[in-house]
């Protein structure tokens, strides 16, 4: 084993600090219209040609309103309606894709968060076909059993600039 690890090269001493050639640029993006994140994190991060939204959510700027959300005195949902949660996060991804100088139709992958698969995935789906009649990005859709706020779904979004 001795003589393997004395055939190895060596690591220079500024690996780990060294420059990579060809590296894309990275940066971050704030959107002026999409909801505020509700965490430590921007709206999305631009690495060259790649943008990549953090999880985005149907609420209203400047705002705690969530679209067709009915909470009690104590916060928890007394009823929701699932198309206008859609149409509003659609909406936000949208706001957030401009906002990067990046559009709708550049969108090259979407991960779905349901907390209600059973009953809200048909919705979903026929506002899917509605939002994205020709050449749909490819799509994953999960049931969680909660997200960080009482909303009902949320985009995790991948799209060209």
């Amino acid at each position: 084993m001795e003589a393997v690890i004395d055939q190895l090269p060596s690591i220079p001493p500024n690996f780990a600090t060294r420059s990579i050639p060809n590296r894309p640029s990275m940066s971050s993006i704030s959107s002026n219209k999409a909801p505020e994140p509700v965490g430590h994190y921007p709206h999305a991060r631009r690495v060259g040609d790649l943008l990549f939204l953090s999880g985005v959510g149907p609420r209203d700027r400047g705002t705690k309103k969530i679209p067709g959300v009915d909470l009690d005195a104590d916060g928890n949902i007394l009823s929701y309606d699932i198309e206008t949660q859609v149409r509003s996060v659609f909406q936000n991804v949208k706001w957030i894709l401009e906002d990067a100088g990046s559009s709708w139709e550049k969108i090259v992958d979407v991960t779905v968060f349901l907390t209600n698969m059973k009953d809200d995935f048909a919705t979903y789906n026929r506002l899917w076909k509605e939002y994205f009649e020709k050449d749909p990005p490819c799509r994953t859709t999960l049931e969680i059993s909660c997200l960080p706020t009482p909303i009902a779904i949320e985009l995790k979004v991948m799209a060209t600039v």
